[in-house]
């Protein structure tokens, strides 16, 4: 079976974590601030607060930002449910902007469209979660105008996005943001097994977000309400949560780091591959916009049903059948049987729905041989023709 995504882990990987296997820190030791370092000077943002999970950095990217019972998340309706499930935790509304049907991404012009209503109906966002499907990053500079018109703060959902660059510049830069966070999941373009970053330029989010990956709790006297008692003395001073990522988790992080920009060419070149090999199959091959260069953490496909008899279930389960681990990133979030019971309802966005329908992840990762592609572009052609 060749997986749409695997991890790579190298000799200089695990030799690294074995290092910190021997040390004296398994948590809360030097690591983290180092992979944090890392982060931050691949981004050029100031500030980077690793977390367990990027499902951890969405909520408290949310409670950094003051969401809160009664105000409204929207973010897109592709993508995986930690998106807008951690507006839920907050206690706040949630709702979907439609995507682009062209880079599978939030629509500037649809989001505008429902600003406008919304700001008649008295229902604006607090907070917008554009998702970088893909690698790809949305139109980041089109979505800050319109926050900064209508009010809103942004979190970049680049789960799929480190390595990429928007107009020039790395995606984690908060340009056009308050708050980016990262995944570092197996199958995404680094891993530390399971782990997530938030990216800041607010020292006030970053020390925020620090506080609540950590139970809320304080060793700062700056923090407290009370002189110190000893030192052994903290004090809680917000609800937080036990978000911390392991020293082991960053040690992998670093190691991972430093063949971050092999990862991403590598990925480039696989995908210019595909280009050439798929190009006469009756397939949608990936859009590019061009202000944005991929992380190419998923190569999507669109097979063209007016020339193939076969339906999409049916070219899905032939790939699998022929050891090709193919997926399908993802099932809109508003289609979930929990969001059906808040409210949402088949037909409430067309034309995520459409990408749903016709909509194939193939295999992608670093590692990747070009037999392998070779492999793909016969079963594909194969199945299709």
């Amino acid at each position: 079976m060749i997986p749409y995504g695997k991890q790579s882990i190298s000799k200089a990987d695990i030799d690294y974590v074995v290092k910190v296997l021997k040390s004296d820190f398994l948590t809360q030791g030097p690591m983290v601030p180092k992979f944090e370092q890392k982060l931050t000077n691949s981004t050029k943002a100031p500030y980077a607060v690793a977390i367990n999970s990027a499902t951890s950095g969405l909520h408290i990217a949310c409670l950094a930002l003051g969401v809160s019972p009664g105000d409204y998340v929207w973010t897109s309706p592709i993508s995986f449910v930690a998106s807008s499930n951690c507006a839920l935790y907050c206690g706040a509304n949630i709702d979907f902007v439609d995507i682009d049907p062209n880079t599978f991404n939030m629509s500037p012009a649809l989001l505008e469209e429902k600003l406008l209503k919304a700001k008649k109906n008295g229902t604006l966002p607090k907070v917008v979660i554009p998702v970088h499907l893909t690698g790809q990053s949305c139109q980041m500079d089109k979505i800050y105008k319109l926050g900064q018109e209508y009010g809103f703060s942004i979190i970049e959902d680049a789960s799929h996005c480190i390595g990429a660059r928007y107009n020039g510049k790395p995606v984690g830069s908060c340009e056009f943001s308050d708050i980016t966070v990262f995944s570092f999941h197996p199958v995404k373009i680094i891993t530390t097994a399971e782990g997530g970053a938030c990216l800041t330029k607010s020292s006030e989010l970053a020390s925020k977000m620090d506080l609540l990956r950590s139970h809320g709790i304080t060793r700062s006297q700056d923090l407290m309400n009370e002189k110190s008692h000893g030192g052994w003395y903290y004090q809680q001073i917000e609800l937080g949560f036990n978000y911390r990522m392991t020293e082991l988790q960053a040690a992998l992080g670093i190691s991972q780091m430093d063949r971050l920009d092999s990862f991403i060419t590598r990925r480039h070149q696989l995908a210019s591959r595909y280009n050439m090999l798929l190009k006469d199959l009756p397939l949608g091959l990936p859009y590019q916009h061009p202000d944005s260069d991929s992380s190419w953490h998923l190569y999507v496909i669109q097979p063209d049903f007016d020339k193939i008899k076969k339906s999409h279930k049916q070219i899905f389960s032939d790939l699998r059948r022929s050891g090709l681990g193919v997926n399908l990133h993802y099932i809109p979030i508003h289609m979930q049987p929990y969001y059906k019971n808040l409210g949402f309802n088949k037909g409430d966005f067309p034309k995520a729905e459409e990408y749903y329908s016709k909509s194939i992840s193939i295999p992608l990762f670093h590692s990747m041989k070009n037999n392998q592609q070779d492999e793909v572009a016969m079963i594909l052609r194969n199945i299709l023709q």
